[in-house]
């Protein structure tokens, strides 16, 4: 069961409850179709989030998996019971990224033609983006199965009715600043919210937008944005850090700025690429893509039709090897953005992981290079080394969290070291909850110690996306029942990821209090 109280997102929230409970009674599409005396097609369109669905048919739908799909009232906390120790087999395709799709959302603002998004991640981030793109004014409308998004920019923003309660619940709303300053003089968002990993200042921000003629002052609740006179020359940014937001906002406020910005130290990583590649087709000449150097050659106007698909989420993709490696699986995770996690297979390759890996070929923007690789059953052992993030092309800091889970597996001491965040590593202390030899060195460093002998137990969801889904990882890998409770952040950032794994053959169910 699960309540549903707020509008936008909710067909997509039903349709991945329907899909799970349907897959718990091991049925298919055409089963339940045959049960309710309705198509294959309409099925797939509720599970997919492309449809209303009344009240009426949510009761027979229930009533026909023995499941309360829904509630009507005060939100409660989902929680997953997971039946660890089994093989996973099979293929997974990975989704498109979560952070790609959060930069084209804010970028289309700059567009003043149709954007059309194809294939986007269909996650909670993702819709209060959309619903504060709407509170603003613009039009943004999902195609009937549910998986490409239209989006229209009208003449004039309204930003006094923007969605204050979506807005403060996502981080990405700051994102706003880089095309909103090439649009108006003045302007108010509220502060930026998202995962609890610490101090996260948002000083790089106004350090690369400054130069473009941004000034914000905090007030209560909001950021006060002025945007001085254009002036005539290149400009030029240094990034003082070298962060994937803060290179995005740069390049949205460059972008509609008439003449050459270049930007010092930006971020190659896949969502800064992912916006490049859009700009393009907006008719935004950008050199230097893939590299710490942007020359941006802006345009006072932007009005053009483009289609775009955002490429696949290389977090993700961790994240299936991950399920994968600590199971000691094979599986195979199909449509991996190679460019961007070639750091990380060469890391686990030196752990011992066996794997195999397809020729690469072109995801569906017509740029990013894809391959499939099947995860072998293979004896771990530490690195020599320890293992910690860089920026691209380094590990991503993204995926960090999952070698944690992987060096629990591993024989052998390994340091896991995340410099980035202040809080994020003590998350992933909630393994020893499972049996796993986790030890705190410092606020940044972990010492983990396998290999585990993973075992069932209840644990709270981190307040952090990536390590709440380790924690759901390794509970696949823990011999006997677990609970993960409050585990509403995992959909911030991840598509039907249990009912995903569920296809894999994990025992997961979905139940709340």
């Amino acid at each position: 069961m699960t309540i549903v109280t707020e509008p936008a997102g909710y067909l997509a929230q039903v349709g991945a409850l329907v899909r799970g409970a349907r897959q718990n009674r091991g049925l298919t599409q055409a089963q339940l179709a045959e049960v309710l005396g309705t198509s294959q097609s309409a099925i797939n369109r509720i599970e997919q989030g492309a449809q209303n669905v009344s009240l009426d048919m949510l009761s027979r739908i229930s009533a026909a998996l023995d499941s309360e799909i829904i509630s009507i009232g005060q939100a409660k906390h989902s929680h997953l019971r997971v039946t660890g120790g089994r093989r996973l087999s099979g293929r997974i395709d990975v989704k498109s990224s979560k952070n790609g799709a959060v930069a084209l959302l804010c970028a289309s603002l700059l567009n003043r033609g149709r954007t059309t998004l194809r294939g986007v991640a269909r996650i909670v981030e993702v819709d209060r983006i959309v619903d504060v793109l709407r509170s603003i004014g613009v039009s943004a409308v999902w195609s009937p199965d549910g998986r490409d998004l239209e989006i229209h920019v009208p003449g004039e923003l309204d930003l006094e009715a923007i969605d204050v309660d979506a807005a403060k619940r996502t981080r990405s709303v700051i994102m706003f600043l880089g095309p909103l300053l090439g649009l108006l003089p003045e302007f108010h968002l509220p502060y930026a919210g998202g995962c609890d990993l610490g101090t996260r200042t948002v000083e790089p921000h106004m350090i690369a937008l400054r130069p473009f003629g941004l000034s914000v002052q905090a007030t209560a609740g909001s950021y006060h944005a002025t945007v001085a006179p254009r002036e005539d020359g290149e400009v030029t940014v240094v990034l003082t850090e070298r962060g994937d937001t803060v290179t995005e906002n740069a390049i949205m406020a460059a972008a509609r700025r008439p003449g050459v910005s270049v930007i010092h130290n930006a971020s190659p990583n896949y969502m800064v690429q992912d916006l490049c590649f859009y700009l393009e087709l907006l008719g935004v000449r950008i050199d230097g893509i893939g590299t710490t150097t942007l020359r941006i050659h802006g345009l006072a106007d932007i009005d053009a039709d483009v289609d775009y698909a955002p490429s696949e989420d290389p977090v993700e993709a961790m994240s299936l090897l991950t399920a994968g490696i600590v199971t000691g699986s094979e599986i195979t995770v199909a449509r991996i953005p190679i460019e961007f996690m070639r750091i990380e297979l060469a890391t686990l390759a030196e752990m011992g992981l066996q794997y195999t890996q397809s020729d690469e070929y072109l995801a569906r923007n017509g740029r990013t290079a894809l391959v499939d690789v099947t995860v072998h059953p293979s004896a771990l052992r530490a690195p020599l080394d320890k293992i910690h993030p860089m920026p691209f092309p380094g590990l991503n800091i993204d995926n960090l969290p999952f070698f944690a889970v992987i060096a629990a597996c591993a024989e052998g001491h390994t340091l896991v070291h995340d410099w980035v965040y202040e809080g994020r590593a003590i998350h992933l202390t909630d393994l020893t909850r499972l049996g796993a030899d986790v030890r705190l060195l410092d606020p940044h460093r972990l010492d983990v110690v396998g290999p585990t002998r993973w075992s069932g137990a209840e644990v709270s969801c981190p307040p952090a996306l990536r390590p709440a889904v380790v924690i759901l990882l390794a509970m696949l890998a823990a011999r006997g029942t677990s609970v993960l409770r409050n585990v509403d952040i995992i959909s911030r950032g991840y598509e039907q990821l249990q009912e995903r794994l569920i296809e894999l053959g994990a025992q997961i169910e979905t139940f709340r209090d």
